[in-house]
Formats: C-alpha cells, sequence, structure tokens
C-alpha cells in the first residue's frame, strides 16, 4: 500500500511509542521557532485563501478551487495527502532492518502512472463529479454508491486518527510538550486552515509541508553522511551489511519482498489511491483541462520518488552509524519505528536548528494528511449523505460543507485522544486502510471495464471482497518477520543477544503468510470474478434502463471501450436509417 508501512508490522506500529526510553527534549529556541513558523505559516495560508479571491464564497471554489489551480502544487500536493509522519517514520525503519530492496515499489508506482491517466481518469474528469462515488450510482445504482462511500468514509476516519496520535508520541519525545499539546497543534492547525481555506489552502500548504518533509530526512542523510565521512560511506556500509541485495525475482507470494510483489503491488497501491480515491479523485479534477490533470498525476511520481528514495537512504545511513551497535538489540529503543527519532535525539540534538527542522517535517506530514481528509470528507459528506436525503439551498449548502470539514477534524482530534485506550482499535485502523483498495478498485474497475456488470454483483463483491482482505490482513497466528542480521559488537557496554525460538513458517496457515503486497492485488481480482459471475447469473436492471435510455452512456466506460460503444451506437442509427 502507498503508505509505505506494511500490513504485517502495523500491529507494533502504536504500541512501541507507549514505551519510548529515549531521553526527553533536546530542543532549543531556535527549534521551537523553526517548528512554531511552520504551523503558524500552515494557518496564514488558510486565512489567505479566505479572505482572498473569491474568498470561498461557493463549494465549487470551496472544494475544487474553481478547477483553475495550477500543475505543480496539484502534482506535489497528489504525493503529499497519503505521505504520513507514520510512512517517514515506517520506511526509514523499513530499509535499515529489512533492505533497500522496498525501494522498487516506485516503479510500480511508475508503471501504475499511465493506467490511471488512460483508463480511469478520464471517466472522472468527463462526469466533473464533486464525489468520486457518484459514478458508482450513475453506473450501478444507489447502494453500492452508499457502500463504497462509507467504507471510505470509515477508512479515513480512522486512518486520521493514527495519523494525528501516533506521531504525537515522538514529538513529546523529542520536544518535551505533552502529547497532549502535540494533538492539540497539529489538530487545531490543520482544522482551522482547511476548514477556512478550503482545497486552495489544503493544497498550498501541501506544498509547503512537502518541502518540510523533505528537508527533515535530507538533513538525516546530511548528518549521517558527514559522520561516516562521506555520502558513498553510507552505501558501502549498507551494501556489506547486506542491505542493498536487489536479487530477489521470487515468484512465490508468502516471501515479503521481492521484485514481482513489489511491482504489482505497487501497481495495485498506487491504482486503488490515485485512480479511484476520492482525496487524489478530487485534487486532479481542480485544473481546467483532462491534458493538465494527466500531467498533475504524471508529474506527483517523480515528486513521490524524490521523497521516497530521500527516505530510503536516509534508513540506510542511520544503519551505516549504528552497524556495530543496534539501538533495538540494545533496548535502547523498544521498536524498530523509534528509530528516526531516536537518532535525530542522540545524533542531531547538539545542532541547532536540524531538531527542529525534523519536528516540523513530522509535523508538516500529519498536517497534510489531516487537511486532505478533513476537505475530502467534507466534498462526500454533502454530495452522498446530507444532499441526496435532505433539500439544501445553495446558500447554506457551502456553510454545511465547511462545518463538516471544521466536525471531521474535531472528529480526528476525539480519536486521537481516546487513542491511547484504544490501541487494538487503531492498530486495526492502520491495517483496513490497506485492506479496503483492492476491493474498492474493483468496483469502479467492474463497473468502467464492463457493460454486464449489474449493482447486484458488485455490491456482493465488495462485500466479500472486503471480508476476504480484512481476513486475510487481520488473521492469526502470523509467522515473525526475518529481520537480516544486525551487530552489537561495538556498543560501549556488553549486550547480549538473545535468539527467539522460531516456528517453521510453513507451519502457519498460508494465507497469513501471503506478503502483504499481494493482498490489494487479491481484492481486486475477486471482486472482478465474483462480480462477473453473479451479474452474468443473476439479471439485475441497469439504471439506463429503469430510465428507459435504450443503451448506456459511454460517458461511463474507460475510453477504449467508450469507442467501441459509440461505435457500435452509430452504427445501429445508420442501419436504422437505411432501413427507414
Amino acid at each position: 500500500m502507498f503508505l509505505l508501512v506494511s500490513c504485517d508490522e502495523c500491529n507494533q506500529l502504536l504500541n512501541c511509542f507507549n514505551d519510548l526510553k529515549m531521553e526527553r527534549s533536546v530542543f532549543k529556541p531556535v527549534d521551537y521557532a523553526i517548528m512554531t513558523a511552520s504551523v503558524v505559516i500552515s494557518i496564514v495560508i488558510g486565512l489567505y485563501f479566505r479572505f482572498s479571491g473569491g474568498k470561498q464564497k461557493t463549494n465549487e471554489e470551496y472544494l475544487l478551487a474553481n478547477r483553475n489551480m495550477s500543475i505543480l502544487p496539484i502534482a506535489v500536493s497528489l504525493m503529499a495527502s497519503f505521505m504520513s509522519a507514520v510512512t517517514l517514520l515506517g520506511v526509514s525503519a523499513e530499509n535499515y532492518y529489512y533492505g533497500m530492496i522496498f525501494v522498487i515499489v516506485n516503479l510500480g508506482y511508475g508503471l501504475g502512472t499511465p493506467i490511471a491517466c488512460q483508463f480511469y481518469l478520464p471517466v472522472f474528469f468527463g462526469l466533473q463529479k464533486t464525489s468520486a462515488y457518484e459514478y458508482l450510482e450513475l453506473r450501478f445504482g444507489p447502494t453500492i454508491r452508499i457502500l463504497a462511500s462509507l467504507t471510505y468514509a470509515l477508512q479515513m476516519i480512522l486512518y486520521s486518527g493514527v495519523v494525528l496520535y501516533a506521531p504525537s508520541i515522538v514529538l513529546e519525545t523529542v520536544t518535551g510538550l505533552t502529547r497532549i499539546v502535540s494533538i492539540l497543534v497539529v489538530g487545531l492547525a490543520c482544522t482551522l486552515y482547511s476548514t477556512l481555506g478550503g482545497m486552495k489552502a489544503v493544497v498550498f500548504t501541501d506544498l509547503l509541508q512537502s518541502l518540510l518533509m523533505l528537508a527533515a530526512v535530507v538533513s538525516v542523510v546530511v548528518f549521517t553522511s558527514l559522520e561516516l565521512g562521506g555520502f558513498l560511506q553510507i552505501f558501502k556500509i549498507a551494501n556489506e551489511g547486506g542491505r542493498l541485495d536487489f536479487s530477489n525475482f521470487s515468484v512465490d507470494p508468502t516471501e515479503r519482498h521481492t521484485w514481482w510483489s513489489l511491482l504489482i503491488g505497487g501497481i495495485i497501491n498506487f491504482l486503488s489511491l490515485y485512480a479511484v480515491n476520492q482525496t487524489q479523485v478530487q485534487r486532479l479534477l481542480t485544473v481546467s483541462t483532462l491534458e493538465r490533470s494527466k500531467r498533475c498525476l504524471w508529474w506527483s511520481w517523480p515528486v513521490l520518488c524524490v521523497l521516497s528514495l530521500a527516505t530510503c537512504v536516509s534508513g540506510l545511513g542511520i544503519y551505516a552509524v549504528y552497524k556495530d551497535c543496534d539501538p533495538f538489540t540494545t533496548g535502547k529503543i523498544t521498536a524498530i519505528d523509534q528509530l528516526l527519532p531516536y537518532y535525530v535525539v542522540h545524533a542531531m540534538g547538539a545542532a541547532p536548528g536540524l531538531a527542529g527542522l525534523f519536528v516540523a517535517g513530522i509535523f508538516s506530514a500529519s498536517l497534510s494528511t489531516i487537511s486532505s481528509s478533513c476537505n475530502s470528507l467534507a466534498a462526500i459528506t454533502l454530495s452522498d449523505y446530507v444532499g441526496r436525503w435532505c433539500r439544501v439551498s445553495s446558500s447554506s449548502t457551502l456553510w454545511l460543507t465547511k462545518l463538516a470539514a471544521c466536525g471531521y477534524g474535531l472528529l480526528f482530534l476525539t480519536l486521537a485522544f481516546l487513542a491511547q485506550y484504544l490501541g487494538g482499535v487503531l492498530q486495526s485502523a492502520m491495517t483496513i486502510f490497506g485492506a479496503v483498495g483492492g476491493p474498492l478498485l474493483g468496483v469502479f474497475t467492474l463497473g468502467m471495464f464492463t457493460t454486464f456488470a449489474n449493482e447486484l454483483g458488485a455490491s456482493i463483491s465488495l462485500l466479500s471482497g472486503l471480508s476476504l482482505t480484512l481476513w486475510i490482513s487481520f488473521g492469526g497466528p502470523r509467522p515473525p518477520l526475518a529481520k537480516l542480521p544486525v551487530s552489537v559488537e561495538g556498543c560501549s557496554h556488553n549486550v547480549t543477544m538473545l535468539i527467539a525460538a522460531t516456528t517453521a513458517t510453513s507451519d502457519y496457515f498460508y494465507l497469513y503468510r501471503i506478503s502483504y503486497m499481494w493482498t490489494g492485488l487479491i481484492g481486486l481480482v475477486w471482486v472482478l470474478l465474483v462480480g462477473s459471475v453473479i451479474s452474468l447469473l443473476v439479471r439485475h436492471q441497469q439504471p439506463w434502463q429503469r430510465a428507459g435510455k435504450p443503451h448506456p452512456d459511454p460517458a461511463l466506460f474507460t475510453p477504449p471501450l467508450a469507442k467501441r460503444l459509440i461505435a457500435r451506437y452509430d452504427n445501429k442509427n445508420t442501419n436504422k436509417s437505411t432501413e427507414e
């Protein structure tokens, strides 16, 4: 999944932060100044767009920025929407303990980009609907629209609670601020500017926050390079430690990361987030033409690759520093996701401003994700629920949308405060995010690539597909993940490496051994197969048939199929005219 944190590791991610043993507060006045400035500037951007231009007086401007945004801000915002603080922490640890082969997933994202541009984006752009799920009602009917929309809403609400809570534990360690203060600063800041400034504020703050995220991980790379005596030393030491092994071409789905799992899984995960996800589709509709929208999507890939690669190298750099005294083995950290903040505290804390830059990057990663959630959830709330069941005047729609955005921000705050008491639920939320992408992509694909699929088949396949992928993701017991070798030989104190008893991987249930990178593909294939079979076996009236139309609107289908349908209808009309 694009979150860059595997479902195998989700159950460790939140519990790990509760047992931090790192030293408190390395912050100096200059660090506080940098952190505060990043938050204040984000709020100022929201205020600027509230009182400039159209002043957010229409829903068109508030949710879609009047469809006149520039390419670069949208391209960067597409990347920032799902690059959370959890991602930055997870990727650096991934490269430290499991190697850099994970970077291959970016090639999968690159291969998925033309697929999204040519087969999915033209449909959404042609319809120009605020909610991506309105397409499902036009193609199938109202039931599947509500099912998919509610699935997305629950997914984003739970995930946003995780994104807001988890970094606050790290920030408490680095800054000395309490968790409550950290949560309030991030939550209230992004709620304020996204509510006031709408989509324009969200996009331009994403641009600022992306630069801060990049600066944070680059500062780690630079600092480790200086500590090691050169940038190339990172790769030399990483190669000696087996972190640069890219030779795994196995087709075995139980192997966690291989070229095939990363390429194919990367394509599916990319499509589930960039081709049919409300958060991204809404951004792609903020530009004036389809060609500009495609260019936004194309440019988002190299932007994503730059940040992803920098984060991967930061993990390798930290490994090179700690290659002879692993902090996890020595008990300095209690979970691998604490690695990045641990390094900042112990190696970068003495340098004025660097800790502040790192925390600003972590804050920014959370801000960009939360603000995106507020805006996209407000869009579907008004479009899929309020506008559907209530009569709302055009003058009231904008205020209700802003109220919804604010309400979701406050809801995220509530979930974040409850997080310490609902650890199991939050762990589940992380897994849910990865499990629902494949089935939702399958429903949209079923609608756009076939004419025979109906609402009954789509609904049953979505519900059963979600059940399957959630079972695979949550089921257990699961085999432990095998880390690459680490050492404690260079530690200044005696450390005993404990070798845990292992159980043969083959003793675990097969579905629980399958790599998380295949979960999306399993969900996609399940929905396509089950949905097709049910639709062919059980005839169900299509929306265009209920409307008394002889054929479906070609605009509801992917361009190659739409062209065939148009040609078929033209031939029928020509033959009918000839007969008359």
